[in-house]
């Protein structure tokens, strides 16, 4: 018989569902981890708990770093550690002169507080002694004022009066002392943890990720082992290879690092394999390896193959103003074309840059509002106090720019029509002309500079219009009348110092032709779009070693020039330099231009230049033959000379010559004599009549 049990549930413990399961019971830690895990991260992906940390650390950061900075100023103000560390720095750089200096100062303050000590000691020794004597003249100085007191009023107590006085006011000193004294208790390691804290936050002493995104510092100092981490790091299989195959870990790669001006300096030699070209490629990504900004690093290629030189800016250094002119500080300034240099402004290693302009052209380019146009002016009106130097100049911006060398410049033209194109246009033709005249003088004459400056240039070349004869004003061409004044200024002008300065905005091709950008000796450009415009502005040779204006930022880098060509010291091995040029406001510009007027006899500018007509050589030369078959070389000059002596006055036989060969004529021979003949004369002014009609 079998007996089957049955379980009531009243034989259930009614806590059965309750009873630990031992599996359960050893994963439930595992549980309230897991669940800490996640409200740790749910909290920490609140940005409201990561502000509350960030401010918790940031500030307590700052009481900690306040008091650690606080204690060491108190330590090096009452020992000689300062002078040990600026020892010690001092032996690891090698510079032993130096390090003779601060161990005498240190020596010296140690004497110095020697003789302090000895001093206090004195004074303790004797301070019992002048307390005692001090107590006793004070005490008979009052019996004295007693005495007089209670002589005047007839009563003796007044004797004491005086003395009673004092101690009444020690007993109201202290009883004010008492009241004071438990509210500064209570306040004083407040205003302790206050001021240290003040001192931490000054200093940010607190870690960068805590700091306020205002006053993080991204970028540390440059060291070895980073600047090589960096190359590592830009993606180039090769380097990254040769690097971890170095058993320097790359450190043979580098030159001493050297402070220059607001960064500091490195030759990086590349291995075999790697291209200039590929470092200059990956710019961007290396000032990111280097914690920079990529307009805080700039590579340039020194004479040394394979090898780049980065010059890489202290974090935020570059984005501090460089402060004013001299222009505007020193009223004393004084000019020379000649052997002067205009203060322009400060190279990006903090040096001042200054300028020789004597017989150069110069070109200035870049984006519109990026500070072209006060950087050309500055260079002028530092000019201006040379009262040798005469001006013509032409804004075509027609804004005001220039309105300050009214009464220093000969000729100012302003405005920015087509019409107003044409009048500058004349204007750099009339400079032709001088300078052609200039070119007839006798050798050695000495000639006073004349700067022909064209503001907004591009408006002049791209001026629609034409002239009488039919020729263009603009363009790029040979018959286009600003294009080949322009030319001829370039190529003979410097020898007699005229000399031209254009400004021009965007250059393309059509704006700025490569005759006339090559033409100028100092090429400068600010901020342009592409490289073909950089190469446009400065030349492929200048882009293609490392000058970059097209990497400048648009906007923030005002003023910044990347410079090529002469008259400024680059750096040697350097294909330009850059040059953040002192700004010079309207205001400040108007009152150096009344210093500068005020030195020159009263100059009258005219608004509109008058321009001789252009002499016709051969309607000259036919009105002078007639109809004479013949006549004597000799003869014919001098009645050249009668009909306009400034035009004829330097020309010989050669010259005479030279005009009919240009035609296709020459002169001739009769009895012996050079003779120019009538027949020669006419064929002469067919075949010119003949190119004109062709040009138009």
């Amino acid at each position: 018989m079998t007996v089957h049990l049955i379980k009531t549930p009243e034989d259930t413990p009614q806590d059965a569902e309750d009873a630990p399961h031992p599996k359960a019971s050893s994963t439930r830690p595992d549980r309230r981890r897991a669940r800490f895990r996640r409200i740790a991260r749910a909290a920490l992906a609140d940005e409201r708990v990561r502000t509350a940390g960030r401010l918790t650390v940031r500030h307590s950061s700052y009481v900690l770093g306040g008091t650690r900075i606080a204690a060491r100023r108190v330590w090096d103000g009452r020992t000689a550690s300062r002078y040990e560390r600026m020892i010690r720095a001092a032996e690891a750089a090698g510079l032993m002169d130096e390090v003779k200096e601060w161990e005498a100062r240190a020596q010296a303050y140690r004497t110095a507080r020697h003789r302090r000590r000895l001093d206090m000691l004195q004074m303790m020794v004797q301070a019992p002694k002048a307390l005692g004597l001090a107590t006793a003249g004070g005490t008979g100085v009052l019996l004295l004022l007693g005495a007089m007191l209670a002589w005047g009023t007839g009563n003796v107590r007044d004797v004491l009066t005086p003395i009673e006085a004092i101690v009444e006011l020690v007993r109201w000193v202290a009883m004010l002392a008492g009241v004071v004294w438990g509210p500064f208790l209570f306040a004083a390691p407040w205003i302790g943890l206050a001021a240290v804290w003040a001192v931490g936050q000054q200093r940010h002493t607190a870690p960068q990720w805590a700091l306020p995104a205002s006053a993080r510092d991204l970028g540390g100092p440059i060291t070895p082992s980073i600047v090589v981490v960096a190359f590592r790091d830009l993606g180039i299989a090769a380097l990254r290879k040769a690097i971890d195959a170095m058993g320097d870990a790359g450190a043979a790669m580098l030159s001493p690092i050297n402070l220059a001006g607001c960064g500091v300096e490195v030759d990086v030699t590349l291995p075999s394999g790697v291209s200039t070209e590929e470092i200059q490629a990956k710019r961007r990504k290396l000032a990111e390896n280097l914690n920079r900004h990529e307009h805080e690093v700039f590579i340039t290629i020194p004479p040394q193959p394979r090898t780049v030189r980065l010059w890489i800016a202290d974090s935020g250094a570059l984005d501090e103003p460089i402060g004013p002119s001299p222009l505007v500080l020193d009223h004393d300034i004084r000019a020379d074309y000649k052997t002067g240099r205009a203060p322009w402004g400060q190279s990006l290693r903090g040096d001042a840059v200054s300028l020789s302009v004597y017989q150069r052209h110069l070109l200035m380019t870049g984006l519109s509002n990026q500070g072209k146009t006060a950087s050309l002016r500055a260079i002028a009106l530092w000019l201006a106090f040379d009262t040798k130097v005469e001006f013509w100049i032409g804004d075509l911006k027609g804004v005001g720019d220039w309105a300050m060398f009214e009464g220093i410049a000969t000729v100012l033209i302003q405005g920015p029509t087509d019409e107003h194109a044409c009048a500058v246009t004349e204007m750099v033709e009339a400079a032709v002309t001088e300078m052609e005249r200039r070119l007839q003088d006798p050798p050695g004459t000495v000639h006073h500079p004349l700067v022909v400056i064209v503001d907004e240039a591009q408006v002049a070349f791209m001026n629609p219009l034409k002239g009488d004869d039919g020729r263009p004003y603009g363009g790029k061409k040979a018959t286009s009348r600003y294009f080949m004044a322009c030319r001829r200024l370039h190529n003979q002008g410097r020898a007699v110092s005229v000399t031209l300065w254009q400004g021009t905005q965007d250059p393309t091709d059509e704006n700025l032709p490569k005759l006339v950008r090559e033409g100028a000796h100092i090429r400068a450009s600010l901020v342009v779009g592409t490289e073909s415009q950089a190469k446009m502005a400065l030349g492929d040779k200048a882009v293609n070693a490392g000058a970059a204006p097209h990497l400048l930022r648009q906007g923030l880098d005002k003023g910044t020039l990347v410079v090529a060509g002469d008259g400024i010291d680059i750096p040697a091995g350097e294909p330009a330099i850059t040059v953040r040029t002192h700004f010079i406001d309207t205001d400040p510009a108007k009152e150096i231009a009344d210093r500068a007027r005020q030195l020159r006899d009263g100059v009258a500018t005219v608004h509109q230049l008058e321009v001789a007509q252009p002499v016709d050589h051969l309607t000259d030369l036919a009105a002078v033959v007639g109809s004479e078959k013949r006549v004597k070389t000799g003869e014919v000059l001098h009645r050249l000379k009668t009909r306009n002596h400034a035009a004829y006055e330097h020309w010989d036989g050669k010259r005479l010559r030279a005009l009919l060969v240009e035609h296709g004529e020459d002169t001739g021979l009769y009895d012996g004599y050079p003779v120019v003949k009538l027949e020669s004369v006419q064929r002469a002014l067919e075949r010119h009549a003949e190119e004109l009609a062709e040009a138009q």
